[in-house]
């Protein structure tokens, strides 16, 4: 029998109305910011279904503004996130969107970041209680949850990839709770998501870093301290 974790019943402290309007829409805009790793210079934000329909009411807007300012649920400056991303330089906008979705409470983010430049596309579900569920990243179908430290891993898809991921990870003592993987092709460029059941180091996502095949590590925990973004080029 599983048993569900405290969080997952009584929801986050959280600055707002609704656990899942607010608080979710917070945890995907922090989820969001930390995969891009920097802050946004310029982030398009699309609502869906419910989303859409009660955005302003709720809160929405803000609260994924607000995470990707890297605010927490509980933060107090949730709801001035607006004229803070303005006084920060970030241009926002806010629009419907149409067409299939997969959850009533979808928002898929495009976001320019704002010292590389780097575009990422994201979409996330806000599931209930402050839950979510991080289900595209740049067209890599992926389920990142935020409930535990997580690594992605974008890779080329060669043979033995994940036999070498798995491998730092057993000698570096750290245990994989779920995987999803990803690619746009065969031999093409891959994405590995791995939740884990302890933090990630700046000493894993070096030795991840290290192999031939990997193109970038990043970390998101969304409950933990901040870790450092890391990235190459294959082509130099």
């Amino acid at each position: 029998m599983r048993f569900k974790d405290v969080f997952s019943i009584i929801g986050p402290a959280m600055v707002g109305p609704s656990s899942s309007h607010t608080a979710g829409a917070a945890r995907i805009g922090r989820a969001a910011r930390q995969v891009l790793g920097e802050l946004p210079r310029e982030a398009e934000v699309i609502f869906f279904g419910s989303f859409a329909a009660t955005y302003q009411g709720h809160g929405t807007d803000r609260a994924i503004i607000g995470g990707l300012l890297d605010f927490a649920t509980d933060d107090p400056r949730l709801p001035d996130s607006l004229e803070l991303a303005a006084e920060a330089g970030v241009a926002v906008s806010f629009r419907q969107g149409a067409g299939l979705f997969p959850h009533p409470n979808t928002v898929r983010l495009n976001l320019v970041g704002e010292s590389s430049g780097k575009e990422l596309t994201l979409t996330g579900i806000s599931i209930g209680g402050g839950n979510i569920e991080i289900v595209d990243i740049d067209g890599f179908n992926v389920k990142l949850t935020g409930m535990y430290p997580t690594v992605l891993i974008h890779h080329m898809d060669y043979l033995g990839v994940l036999a070498s991921v798995t491998d730092v990870m057993r000698k570096g003592q750290f245990n994989i709770g779920h995987m999803s993987l990803d690619r746009k092709n065969r031999s093409g460029a891959a994405l590995t998501v791995l939740e884990l059941d302890e933090p990630a180091t700046p000493e894993l996502t070096r030795e991840l870093m290290a192999l031939p095949a990997v193109t970038s590590v990043k970390v998101v925990d969304l409950n933990g301290a901040k870790q450092e973004q890391k990235g190459k080029d294959l082509s130099s």
